[in-house]
């Protein structure tokens, strides 16, 4: 079955998301955990990873069932048509929020600009643009996915 990325009000990810599973869907919201400050403390916090979104999986027909979560404003959509999201790329954001690491990098002399080719991991064979070159960074872009990613140079000879 399809992923469809549904659209919620602000702050209802997850209250969407545990009504849409309670009517027997199933549903993936990504969760991270940002270390927030105020005036007299710091504290640990769970937020969606992407504001205003989560994925469905559903066949196409049950499609407007998803209406009767409240909270719930409708289809991400693309072309005119809701856009879907591939099981590679839940996948990868799944591995991701688990930590996985990038590995595979063979590094030498890197530009903003250049093309590079992941080789093993989460996001083996998939093609990245460098986007910013630092001493300790790297920000790639990945076209395919829509993710601007950083990884961390570590060992670079």
């Amino acid at each position: 079955m399809p992923w469809y990325v549904v659209r919620t009000k602000p702050q209802h990810e997850i209250k969407t998301a545990q009504l849409l599973e309670d009517l027997g869907m199933e549903v993936y919201c990504p969760m991270v955990t940002e270390v927030r400050q105020w005036s007299d403390r710091k504290k640990k916090v769970t937020l969606p990873l992407f504001r205003t979104y989560i994925f469905v999986s559903m066949e196409p027909a049950k499609r407007n069932q998803v209406f009767e979560a409240p909270g719930v404003l409708g289809f991400l959509k693309w072309l005119d048509k809701p856009a879907l999201a591939k099981d590679e790329e839940i996948e990868a954001i799944r591995s991701w929020i688990n930590n996985d690491k990038l590995d595979g990098f063979t590094v030498s002399k890197l530009n903003a600009g250049d093309k590079v080719e992941i080789k093993t991991g989460t996001f083996a064979k998939k093609e990245a643009i460098i986007k910013e070159v630092g001493s300790k960074k790297l920000k790639l872009i990945l076209p395919d996915i829509g993710w601007t990613l950083t990884a961390n140079i570590q060992d670079v000879i």
